[in-house]
């Protein structure tokens, strides 16, 4: 399943609700990739002030991948929207 993260907030929801979904505490998430709980917590109440190379660990404890791509076109879009 794909989730459009437009937000910190979002992001920030979205890793919590996944460790949960995982049945995975802080502490146990954090030791898959050598982070400390305290850097889960922070991941997961505020993104933006994180470094990327905890994000990126806490994404590979997650089990998660990060696709980025262009967004459409306004003419992509309304072509959509026909269908």
């Amino acid at each position: 399943m794909q989730n459009l993260i437009l937000t910190p907030f979002q992001l920030a929801y979205y890793l919590k609700s996944r460790r949960k979904s995982l049945n995975l505490t802080q502490k146990q998430a954090g030791e898959l990739v050598g982070l400390l709980p305290k850097t889960i917590s922070a991941l997961e109440s505020h993104p933006e002030r994180c470094s990327l190379e905890s994000f990126f660990k806490l994404v590979s404890a997650l089990e998660i991948e990060m696709l980025l791509q262009p967004k459409p076109l306004p003419d992509e879009e309304t072509e959509k929207d026909a269908w």
